[in-house]
């Protein structure tokens, strides 16, 4: 809520009355961190961990008032290096410049003092004159200084669970505190306790079973608490143990995040119906989530329905608190606090967390080695092991490629089961020893007649025909292609009763989702009963959660050793003025050497400029827009994207606004197993790229004076373009042209297709008025709607993209 500043006297953090914009989200720092990253080879302090000595901001360290150090690097066996401060009192830029002082961090190989280049001179900063032992942080005074503004904060969350309390206690079910053992949810229960009267609430521990193993004496002692209170304490838990369920679904990733779903928010679904007898249970749970947590959290908003868990009510209370707050109010009201803190960990929640990464991962083993080494035994033993060489096994861990797994191609002893293919007119299915009974499943698309391998269903009141045809090891599964572009809602459904036929294991995720209590497992195997078709089993990503971690990638897709696709000659700007110039006569008079040659061909080819070395009507139509104008760079973007496996590559892994070392960018090709050179390649063409009009007039991306990539929000000025990139997205993602702008901006959706929104980096301020205006502007082929909290984008089923390039042709050709 609340700006802050680091108090030299106490050596806490004192509050200020500004609101604050961003927060540096700071955090305690105790002996036994300092310990493990190596500061006491710097530092002398005492070996005591009942008060912090200081304060970490992510990888800086501050000592009252003073930076004092910064960590850079590190894995999960390399501890990150120490880069101590180093201040110059009276620093210039330049000889004649302007006196100020300039804190910079390196290596201490410096110390004690050094001199730039530009003369001027910096000392290392002692945290303590004399190299004398570090003071702890004075929490009383601390406390002392902030309780005004504290109980202010405070005051203003009761009043807030207060009232959401007043506004739904005699419309719902339940009330429940969603806690975690982590110092929000400590704090978020304290504040509940002050709020509502006793016995208005339970509480839910979701154990996931790979918690922290400090979490659980702070679950012990804040149950014990809650038994005093007469405050019912609930612990929810999967049927499937960690290992059970890595070995099953193979390792979770920061886009397959099946491990929330299956550890965590099913449980507390099954727990709390258990606990209200109904299926249909309508409850809001208090969530200690906090907006300065991250970008995505940054978004939401104190009430929401349906966000978290479906058909339930959820109450971000401390919504706007720092971390600061939250840590000033444990020290005030003597709330527990996770050890783990203590030992250097940002976060308490899963031990070996995909959307972690870096000095966290180091932390994380440093503290629970031998915990966190049988998650890493688990990636080993689910990675592709039989084909690949242990260093890149080791790779793969290191540098980020099992978090970044979006499938299961790279998961050993995983065949897949469930194929489709469209052949003959037909969609045909080919299931594989299924774990599951595809009548059951097809319980919920419509009711089935039929035999001898012919059968219907019953869907919007017609009848659909479709073959199931028994084979050795399963069955083939055939529906006429018609149907799908007729009906593409039941084609959908379809797929999905098939792949949950071949692949369901009884995670209890499509339980949960169906309220009405039509889904139950005995001994992990589907029983339908009373089926309404409300289709929520079905609201799952790929329809079910198993099939979607274990697919494989279908219909031809680029494999990673096309990636490489330009080697070492990637195209240059007088390459493609020389195209633009000759036109037709290029492919006959360039002079290009025979690689440079068929690497620029394809390069063109990929972007449509080029087909069987003919200037193209789209290669035509961009030279009318001017192919040096983002409007064309914009169209070519997207044609790249589309069609070009590291043009893709370099779209879906580089974030905008971010910088990547080059080295970096390296590590994460080699980590997913491109050889070292044409990671060497993949790098260097990006220099060459964005020296193309595709980063001097498009601004796609550029590469900083050290060398780093860096990927930018294009200048799109003619919205037509975005319209041809939502219908080759919806080309690419089956055709399927009903979408909302959250699942284009929604880049953990695994797809074939490339959302516009990524490939220009364009925000939901930048889609909205872009979205109406062409509504309005261009009513055949897009409506736009957002009314009500409700979005919806429909692309016309009569128009492609194709069409789109026709809107172009009329506009230059008047």
């Amino acid at each position: 809520m609340y700006s802050y500043t680091y108090d030299c006297e106490t050596g806490g953090i004192l509050l200020n009355s500004s609101p604050t914009g961003f927060s540096k989200e700071p955090r305690p720092v105790y002996a036994p961190e300092l310990d493990v990253l190596g500061f006491d080879k710097y530092w002398k302090y005492d070996n005591q961990i009942d008060r912090p000595y200081m304060w970490a901001e992510a990888n800086t360290y501050w000592y009252r008032g003073k930076l004092v150090a910064m960590l850079k690097g590190g894995n999960l066996y390399t501890a990150p290096e120490i880069h101590l401060a180093y201040l110059c009192s009276e620093y210039k830029e330049t000889p004649d410049g302007k006196v100020t002082q300039k804190v910079i961090c390196d290596l201490p190989d410096k110390r004690p003092s050094f001199i730039d280049k530009k003369g001027n001179v910096f000392g290392i900063v002692k945290p303590e004159p004399n190299g004398n032992f570090l003071r702890p942080i004075d929490v009383v005074a601390m406390v002392e200084a902030n309780r005004a503004m504290l109980e202010i904060i405070e005051q203003t969350t009761v009043k807030k669970i207060l009232a959401i309390y007043t506004i739904y206690k005699n419309r719902l079910n339940c009330f429940h505190v969603a806690f975690s053992g982590g110092k929000d949810s400590c704090v978020l229960l304290d504040l509940v306790k002050k709020a509502l009267p006793k016995g208005s609430f339970v509480v839910v521990f979701g154990d996931t079973g790979m918690e922290f193993p400090d979490t659980y004496e702070v679950i012990r002692k804040t149950k014990q608490q809650c038994v005093e209170d007469e405050i019912p304490f609930y612990i929810a838990k999967s049927h499937l143990n960690p290992k059970e369920s890595w070995e099953l679904f193979g390792p979770p990733s920061r886009v397959l995040r099946w491990c929330c779903s299956v550890h965590k928010s099913t449980p507390q679904t099954l727990k709390l119906r258990e606990v209200t007898s109904k299926n249909d249970f309508i409850g809001l749970d208090f969530v200690g989530v906090r907006a300065q947590e991250s970008v995505a959290r940054s978004t939401y908003k104190y009430e929401n329905y349906g966000a978290k868990q479906k058909g339930q009510f959820s109450h971000n209370s401390i919504l706007e608190w720092t971390s600061a707050e939250i840590w000033l109010y444990i020290y005030t009201n003597d709330v527990l606090i996770n050890e783990t803190y203590k030992k250097g960990n940002g976060r308490a929640g899963c031990l070996f967390c995909p959307m972690s990464g870096g000095s966290s991962d180091y932390l994380r083993r440093s503290s629970y080695p031998a915990e966190i080494d049988i998650y890493i035994d688990l990636i080993k033993s689910t990675y592709d092991g039989d084909k690949r060489k242990t260093s890149n096994t080791e790779s793969y861990i290191l540098n980020g490629g099992w978090n970044a797994r979006k499938n299961g191609r790279e998961l050993s002893n995983n065949a897949f089961r469930c194929i489709e293919k469209i052949t003959n007119g037909n969609l045909t299915l080919t299931i594989t020893d299924p774990d599951s009974n595809w009548l059951e499943w097809i319980k919920t698309l419509g009711d089935l007649t039929g035999c001898n391998g012919q059968y219907s269903v019953i869907f919007e009141s017609e009848r659909i025909w479709f073959s199931v045809r028994a084979n050795k090891n399963g069955y083939i599964v055939a529906l006429p292609e018609s149907i799908l572009k007729e009906k593409p809602a039941f084609g959908k459904i379809f797929r999905q009763v098939f792949r949950k036929a071949s692949y369901c294991k009884g995670c209890r995720v499509c339980e949960t989702n169906c309220r009405n209590g039509c889904i139950s497992f005995a001994e992990g195997k589907v029983q339908i009963n009373d089926c309404i078709r409300c289709h929520e089993c079905h609201a799952i990503d790929s329809g079910c959660l198993l099939f979607h971690s274990l697919r494989h990638p279908q219909g031809g897709g680029n494999s990673m050793k096309s990636l490489n696709s330009f080697a070492d000659h990637a195209p240059k700007p007088e390459w493609l003025r020389s195209f633009f110039e000759l036109k037709e006569a290029f492919f006959s008079e360039h002079t290009l050497g025979p690689m440079m040659f068929d690497i620029f061909r394809r390069f063109l080819k990929d972007a449509s400029l080029n087909e069987n070395n003919h200037f193209t009507p789209f290669a035509e139509l961009t030279s009318q827009i001017g192919w040096e104008t983002d409007t064309a760079q914009g169209l070519i973007l997207i044609n790249l994207v589309s069609e070009n496996p590291q043009m893709e590559w370099y779209v879906n892994k580089f974030d905008i606004g971010r910088t990547y070392p080059r080295q970096r960018v390296e590590d994460m090709l080699t980590a997913v197993d491109v050889k070292p050179k044409d990671a060497k390649s993949i790098a260097k063409s990006y220099k060459r790229l964005v020296k193309t009009p595709l980063g001097t007039s498009l601004h796609w991306g550029f590469i900083t004076d050290d060398g780093d990539l860096v990927r930018t929000k294009c200048m799109v000025s003619d919205p037509r373009v975005v319209l041809y990139g939502l219908f080759k997205f919806a080309e690419k993602c089956n055709d399927y042209k009903e979408f909302t702008l959250a699942t284009l901006l929604n880049d953990r959706i695994d797809r074939d297709g490339i959302s516009p929104t990524r490939i220009f980096g364009l925000d939901r301020d930048d889609m909205t008025p872009i979205l109406l205006g062409l509504s309005a502007k261009y009513p055949n082929f897009i409506t736009a709607s957002f009314t009500h909290d409700l979005e919806k984008i429909t692309l016309a089923e009569d128009k492609s993209s194709k069409d789109v390039l026709d809107l172009f042709e009329r506009g230059y050709n008047k």
